[in-house]
Parts: structure tokens; sequence; C-alpha cells
């Protein structure tokens, strides 16, 4: 365990948890929603701090991140434990671990030196915290990118964006990425399929791209739920409100964990909400869990010309040069070094 961050005593040995929008008040011996931050005794702590329950080396195509050192490796890796209760998880069995047994922790014992090293060790560009909610292993998460940022890693967060202010100013400074999901446009969508709420995730976005860190959105497409081409069109105006440089991730939803009673989202949808955002203006839109479509390559805003031709998440050419178009010379937004 580790006293957590971003808290506030109350009375009679309650705390206020303002690590996330949900700001828990949590009364003694009592946790907080995403169900691994305890209140023991007034004080505040995290149960999960290196306690890893997911390691693996991916792609970086598979946060998702285009624009973000293409065809690097990074390490991921995530603890148990989450802020919203998605019906259609896709990590459920982690994410909802501690609701789903009793309050039990899982993970395996790891040091941030360790964490670091070994990805210094196979290779990595990148350290990524991700497949269940990031910020609910701040403590842990942070001192890996400390130490991350000093042995030249870059630091991705895979998120749903639903931090506090204060939280997102103070990750920032070691921050590099982040793919923020917009799961739909509506309160409606986020109190019934997410618990949660729109407002703080788009207002995360502003302040993520403000505060300098490379953003990219993604939104899963529901069938009858978020897939209606007005609700995609306000996700894309909305980005595009932000910055037209925004990479906007569209893509299939599979029936899964309590959501199955919807079918997979269709290509034609797909390719449809990709159209979308380009009529929107937006420079990158991809089309995404549907390999081979066309619509996960990068091309140039200005000539049309194919830089980044892949396939799933590989990199099959890239036609890159110094950040810019390798036909025309037109600068391409991203981090690419």
């Amino acid at each position: 365990m580790k006293e957590a961050m971003f808290y506030q005593p109350g009375e009679k040995n309650d705390v206020f948890c303002g690590l996330c929008n949900h700001r828990c008040h949590i009364k003694e011996g009592k946790r907080g929603i995403c169900g691994v931050r305890e209140n023991q005794g007034g004080k505040l702590y995290s149960l999960v701090y290196g306690r890893l329950i997911a390691e693996n080396i991916d792609p970086i195509e598979k946060k998702p991140l285009f624009n973000f050192l293409p065809g690097s490796r990074s390490f991921s890796i995530a603890t148990v434990g989450c802020n919203f209760q998605c019906l259609h998880c896709q990590n459920a069995d982690i994410s909802q671990y501690p609701h789903l047994h009793g309050g039990d922790i899982a993970g395996d014992e790891r040091r941030a030196e360790s964490v670091v090293d070994y990805a210094v060790r196979e290779n990595c560009a990148s350290i990524s915290y991700t497949y269940v909610e990031p910020t609910i292993f701040y403590e842990f998460a942070y001192d890996c990118s400390v130490l991350a940022h000093e042995r030249q890693l870059k630091n991705i967060f895979v998120s749903n964006g639903f931090m506090t202010p204060e939280v997102t100013r103070h990750l920032s400074g070691v921050l590099d990425g982040i793919n923020i999901d917009i799961k739909g446009f509506t309160d409606d969508f986020y109190k019934k399929v997410c618990k949660a709420r729109l407002q703080p995730v788009l207002d995360n976005v502003k302040l993520m791209h403000e505060l300098g860190v490379w953003v990219e959105v993604t939104t899963l497409i529901i069938p009858g739920l978020n897939d209606s081409p007005a609700e995609l069109r306000d996700i894309a105006r909305f980005i595009k409100g932000v910055s037209p440089a925004i990479p906007w991730h569209v893509t299939a939803f599979y029936p899964t964990y309590k959501m199955q009673d919807r079918p997979p989202t269709p290509a034609s949808i797909l390719r449809q909400a990709r159209e979308i955002g380009l009529e929107e203006g937006l420079r990158f839109v991809y089309e995404g869990n549907i390999p081979g479509e066309g619509g996960e390559s990068t091309y140039c805003p200005a000539c049309g010309e194919e830089l980044i031709n892949r396939y799933g998440f590989s990199i099959r050419r890239n036609n890159l040069v110094d950040g810019r178009c390798g036909k025309c010379g037109e600068e391409i937004e991203g981090v690419w070094s």
C-alpha cells in the first residue's frame, strides 16, 4: 500500500478523493468507486501500488496511437480496478476484479525501477499505462513516468479521460501522449453505459491538448447506441474545435461482458464515420478493429498521398520524411522521433 495523492481529510475520519471527477466521499474503512483506494484511519491509500495484473509488449498502434512513433514497441502495464463500469468493457476481468472478487486485489509485486529497466532492455520506445483506466493506479504510473523520462522513454496513457483538472496538470509534466475515449456524445449514454459523465471527458481532451500532450481520440461505435450520423458529426465537430490535427479513431464494437445483445459494428458504419470526420475538417481519421478495410492508413491531408500503410497493427510502408509528406512536403502533425 502507498498513501494516495490528491485527497483531502474530512470530518470523523472521512476523506474526499480528488483523483477523478467522481470525487468520492469515502468513509473510514471504505473504498472509492474504483475499488482500489481505501480510507484507513482517515488516510487514503492506493491498494494497487506496484501490483501489476498485466505486463505486455505491444505495438504502439494497439493503443491506438497512429501519429506517435509509428512501428515502435510500448511496454504496457496495468493493475486491477477502474473508475468506470462500462457494460461493454473488453477487460472487465481485470477492470472490475475487486468488485467481482469481494474486494480482493490481485497482481504481482513490481518496482517502478524494474518496470523501466525492462522497457529499456526490450527496446521499447515508451511505457503505456493501459488496459484499465490508469488514473486509478496514478501513484505508481507517475513514479514510473518520472524514471522513464530519465531513461529517454516516452509515457502514454490510454484513458477514459475522467481525471480531475489538478491531476491532468500534474500528469502533463511527464506525459507525452494520451488516447482518450469519447465513448458517446450524450450524458445519457455515459450514465447508462459507463456510470459516468461526458463533460469532464471533453474538458480533459481540451486541457491535455492545451498543456502540450499529444492527444488522439477513440470512439467505439456501438450499433443502436452511439452510431447515428448526427452524434458522430457532433463528436467530429468537437474534436475539430479543439484541433483539426487530433487523430480520431472510429473502431468496431464486438459483443462482450454485459453487452451481448448488440451485433458487431458493420464496416460500412466505420466508413461512414470516417467520411463524416473528414467532411468536418479533421486531418486524420482512422478505422479500427476491422483490418484490411483501408481506413487504417495515414494520408497526407494536402495531396492525398498514402504516407503510412497499415494492416491491423503492422506497418507495411512509411513514406514520411522528417515528419513531412514524402511527396508534397506538407508537415504532418504527430510525434515522429
